[in-house]
């Protein structure tokens, strides 16, 4: 069978984790944000992934008025590029240590369906799913993503057209994202994110990469993230060379942060 050679090129622009005071030139309002959406599809990027954040306090937001306008500013473009919107927000439990039975400050956690409220009104082309919960941080924070979330979500996708990204942070979460697929909630071919180097996921090193590739469908379009850091374009060059496919993530958080990244469709790079 010869070798798929097309790459398909996704920039996500923004996200929703604590960088605005880290560089000065991170989009935060929905001017700026759809700008730099049109920019990436100028510069050749099919899919742009979008998050919001509060204007006033460059802060991550859920809110449905943000989306909206920043949406329709990339709409009204004219660009030929995909839109996907996150639905990872509204996961966010932290854990009072001395009253673990009580939510903690900075939780934020909302059922399935308000997770994506956004996604019902905007009907965007691609809309994420993070596949299972995780520890997210060297303290209490902890993503909560739930099997009867994640069904309900991905039914209502599919009923709606609007093609999920599967983000698997580790192997439990790929497990749970293949068993979707072979109960049909998730139509083929799939599409996966594999999350590398989050903590506390799956580590961005070859082997664990590779461990989660070889578990793919065997039609699944597929693209793989990595932490950021000065050392992001070597690690990512390294895996690209023996992959075939990479997203580099400079910036921490669940389906939440920037990011641009290549996929290969119908290609199990590495086998």
């Amino acid at each position: 069978m010869p070798m798929n050679t097309d790459v398909v090129v996704t920039c996500a622009v923004t996200g929703a984790g604590d960088t605005v005071d880290k560089h000065p030139a991170i989009p935060v309002t929905p001017e700026q944000i759809a700008d730099s959406a049109i920019e990436a599809a100028d510069a050749g990027a099919s899919i742009v992934h979008l998050h919001v954040r509060d204007p006033e306090t460059g802060k991550g937001s859920r809110d449905i008025n943000l989306f909206k306008q920043t949406v329709q500013l990339v709409r009204d473009s004219g660009r030929n590029v995909l839109i996907n919107l996150t639905a990872g927000m509204g996961g966010d439990l932290i854990v009072d240590d001395d009253q673990p039975n009580v939510r903690g400050e900075g939780t934020d956690l909302i059922s399935a369906s308000e997770r994506m409220a956004h996604v019902e009104l905007l009907r965007p082309d691609i809309a994420t799913l993070d596949c299972g919960t995780i520890n997210f941080d060297n303290a209490n924070y902890v993503y909560v993503q739930t099997p009867n979330m994640l069904r309900t979500m991905a039914a209502r996708y599919a009923e709606i057209g609007v093609k999920p990204e599967m983000e698997v942070f580790d192997l439990g979460h790929l497990r749970f994202a293949n068993q979707m697929v072979a109960e049909g909630i998730i139509k083929g071919p799939a599409m996966y994110q594999v999350c590398l180097g989050i903590p506390w996921g799956a580590g961005a090193d070859p082997a664990t990469m590779m461990a989660m590739v070889n578990q793919l469908p065997g039609d699944a379009f597929w693209s793989a993230s990595f932490p950021h850091g000065r050392r992001q374009a070597s690690r990512a060059a390294g895996h690209a060379r023996q992959l075939g496919c990479l997203r580099a993530v400079p910036g921490p958080g669940p389906a939440d942060h920037p990011a641009q990244r290549t996929g290969r469709p119908g290609r199990r790079c590495g086998r």
